[in-house]
């Protein structure tokens, strides 16, 4: 199969390739009419003075766009806060009964009061109260501001302060919290009757029964090179579960900080740091009987890979026992029952792959009275629910499925036995990233949608006791719409605030356009958005900057609203600015996420460029002649990526802190995508390795004092270009860490797009004023 899907790949690559040259005569000759875009130093200088001045007046300039609600303690109404026009605030108090919404605080007369009580002054039109709590028996309000609790009497209008909330904040009931399987080992060392400790001596197990000196050895095969550890009691406190332990120290980084204040040498930092193919410490796990101190090894493979896993002993029977194991490689994750008498084990879930289970995602929910598991999996090639039998390991069903993908698990009501889940996909006409939320019988029946009635991407809170929910939803072209609904049957029972975008439209800006095209199989949409200076010429052709983020363990083009950021910044010194997501990045198909698989040099190039030219084939003002990517950690490899694998499409780069050498980066995230053992492919796909392949025009930024991608990282990436004998600009930043290299960083970067796509020289900072007119 890895053959087939080898020879698979090569037949799209070459696909992409036609598909690209399709598209490129077919831009180019579109294009070739209209002038480029090249403004002469007057103009590169007016628009960076109207950048800045954007940066700064766009600040605020979206109003109602969230709503955070408070329930009250009856748990029969809520309100939120609105920030409107200059900073000014008004609350808003909810019946959700009738729907009726209302604005009963008098703001003026509790500011008084507050000041009152605090003797100062308070503004009353910008009041900011962070919690509010109603007392109509008693006829009190409850707020919170600068951090302090006062009680407000209605009536007598007069504020006391509180050391703390007098009455109690609404609870959650009636289901359970999806939780993180991920959660560390937590070792218990005293017995369920409370009457022994076991504790570790010389790396065996000691047992000390209170108010007694002498203590009882249970183990001697332990020793303190190899000892006994990370304990776990059976109910009855008849069997111990133990890892005898083989440690392995991690591997040391270190970074040098330059500059630090009233010194003059530099300082080296250490931490530990392990990378691909180092080792772990490992975990051989036994059963102690407590009475006759019988040691049982459990016939299982060891655990050389994270953690010890949790222990969970099964409803009603003090014997047996399960654990989770995802094996090194990512290629396998079981459910292991274990017999604690006898050491025998079987597998209840035992998934394979031939690429890589993301363990991130693995999902298990256990209800141990019913003796099940509700597990996800992509086994059939999308993310899915299933409940499984604890006793038998059968599936009993599927509890989703479709092709459509789970992308998290909100809620488990037990009572009711229903999964409150978000999913993507599941609407054929709509953008198949967009989050919906749903709730869903264990056994796949009673699907109830709770957002179908826009589409878009949507936010849900619940009230305490989920009768009710807030639905807060909008695209990148449709601002957040907020919707007060009933959970039974998703009915609307009051629109509550749509967001205010007129300030931000007043300044001249068009709302990115979202863009789809097909990817290198010509069969699957390719979704991404679009930023076009705010004063653009369409007589004119510009050039293309990406925003490059191709990271596996999720996809980045964002779905909800937002206004103002980095992209239309750069795009007002005269760029279109782009983001999409390419094969190989997650939410969307197994197959879609497995382009990646020891492959992440490929980043979804293929699709990324058959995209940007289907965009310049519909813009005849889009130059796809001039492009340049930037992009940070996973998108710094990927962005010098584009010029030593794809130079030619691909004209200018800047790349922050990036991840280029797998081997270098680390080992969680890495072998997750690459596998392991680290093999040639790491090699291979190495910036590192390719720098001498570099064409096209290279700024390097990264931080001294970066800790998630070792700085040396991008120095060895240096080094290997200047024995290549290339041209290349390189920042680093003293004592920056893990960042796109801050405000400096980005400017830099922008000057140099300037400076290589539009052949103009920045404004000279040391000579020029800049100040926003």
């Amino acid at each position: 199969m890895a053959q087939n899907s080898s020879q698979k790949h090569r037949l799209l690559t070459l696909f992409a390739g036609s598909l690209i040259t399709m598209f490129s005569q077919k831009s180019i000759a579109q294009q070739s009419a209209l002038p480029p875009y090249h403004p002469d130093a007057s103009e590169i200088s007016a628009s960076y003075k109207h950048m800045e001045l954007m940066d700064s007046v766009t600040k605020g300039t979206i109003l109602k766009a969230t709503i955070q609600p408070t329930w009250q303690s009856d748990g029969n109404s809520f309100w939120y806060r609105n920030v409107l026009k200059d900073s000014l605030t008004e609350y808003v108090f909810v019946n959700p009964t009738t729907g009726k919404k209302t604005s009963p605080l008098d703001k003026k007369e509790l500011a008084n009061a507050i000041s009152k009580t605090l003797d100062s002054t308070l503004s009353a039109d910008k009041l900011l109260l962070s919690e509010i709590y109603s007392d109509p028996k008693n006829q009190t309000l409850f707020v919170q501001t600068t951090g302090k609790w006062f009680a407000f009497n209605t009536k007598t209008k007069t504020a006391k302060k509180l050391d703390k909330l007098l009455i109690e904040r609404p609870k959650e009931i009636g289901w359970t919290r999806a939780r993180s399987r991920w959660r560390p080992f937590r070792a218990d060392s005293t017995s369920p009757d409370k009457k022994l400790t076991a504790v570790i001596r010389n790396g065996n197990i000691f047992l000390e029964k209170k108010e007694e000196k002498n203590a009882q050895q249970l183990t001697f095969e332990g020793n303190p090179l190899k000892p006994f550890g990370e304990l776990s009691w059976s109910p009855d406190g008849k069997y111990i579960v133990a890892y005898r332990i083989t440690p392995h120290e991690e591997r040391q980084i270190s970074i040098i900080m330059s500059s630090l204040p009233n010194t003059t040498r530099g300082e080296v930092k250490t931490r530990g740091y392990a990378q691909p193919g180092d080792e772990f410490t490992s975990y051989e796990m036994f059963v102690v009987n407590v009475e006759t101190k019988a040691l049982t090894k459990v016939k299982s493979d060891m655990i050389d890979f994270f953690e010890a896993p949790v222990i969970r002993w099964r409803h009603g029977d003090n014997t047996h026992f399960t654990y989770e194991k995802v094996d090194r490689g990512h290629q396998r994750f079981r459910v292991i029952d274990v017999n604690a008498a006898t050491g025998e084990t079987r597998n209840l879930i035992d998934e394979k792959t031939e690429t890589f289970i993301y363990q991130n995602l693995i999902y298990t929910h256990y209800q141990p009275e019913k003796h099940e598991i509700i597990w996800s999996s992509e086994k059939d090639g999308w993310r899915h629910l299933y409940l499984v039998d604890e006793l038998s390991g059968k599936i009993k069903n599927p509890i989703t499925k479709g092709n459509w993908v789970v992308r998290d698990i909100d809620s488990i009501d037990t009572q009711k036995r229903e999964v409150w889940f978000r999913a993507s996909g599941m609407n054929a006409d709509e953008d198949p990233y967009h989050i919906h939320y749903y709730r869903i019988k264990f056994d796949g029946s009673g699907l109830v949608k709770l957002t179908d009635h826009a589409k878009a991407t949507h936010q849900l809170t619940f009230s305490p006791d989920r009768t009710y929910y807030i639905d807060t939803y909008s695209t990148m072209m449709s601002p957040p719409v907020s919707e007060l609904r009933k959970t039974v049957d998703g009915s609307l029972v009051t629109k509550l605030e749509e967001a205010d975008i007129s300030q931000y439209l007043a300044l001249g800006f068009q709302l990115p356009e979202i863009f789809k095209a097909k990817g290198r199989d010509g069969e699957t949409d390719i979704w991404g958005i679009v930023y076009r200076p705010s004063k653009f010429d369409p007589t004119k052709k510009y050039p293309i900057i990406e925003n490059i983020y191709a990271g596996p363990h999720d996809s980045f083009v964002p779905k909800a609203f937002r206004s103002y950021g980095e992209m239309q910044s750069m795009a007002e010194l005269g760029f279109i600015v782009v983001q999409m997501d390419g094969m190989g990045t997650a939410n969307r198909s197994k197959a879609f996420h497995d382009v990646c698989w020891k492959n992440l040099a490929d980043a979804g190039f293929p699709d990324r460029i058959a995209w940007m030219k289907a965009l310049a084939s519909k813009y005849a003002y889009i130059d796809s002649t001039r492009v340049g990517i930037y992009g940070t950690s996973a998108g710094g490899q990927n962005s010098l990526g584009a010029l030593l694998f794809h130079p030619g499409f691909y004209d200018a780069a800047v790349s922050a802190c990036g991840c280029h050498d797998n081997r270098v980066d680390k080992q969680w995230w890495n072998e997750q995508w690459m596998g392991y053992p680290v093999g040639k492919h790491y090699d291979e796909q190495s910036n590192i390795t390719n720098a001498a392949k570099l064409q096209g025009d290279l700024l390097l930024i990264v931080g001294e004092a970066d800790t998630n991608v070792p700085p040396e990282s991008t120095y060895r990436v240096a080094d290997a270009l200047i024995k290549s004998n290339k041209d290349f600009e390189l920042l680093v930043v003293p004592g920056m860490g893990h960042s796109d290299g801050g405000t400096y960083g980005r400017r830099k970067k922008r000057d140099f797009f300037v400076n290589k796509l539009l052949g103009v020289t920045p404004p000279n900072r040391n000579k020029t004023d800049l100040t926003p007119q």
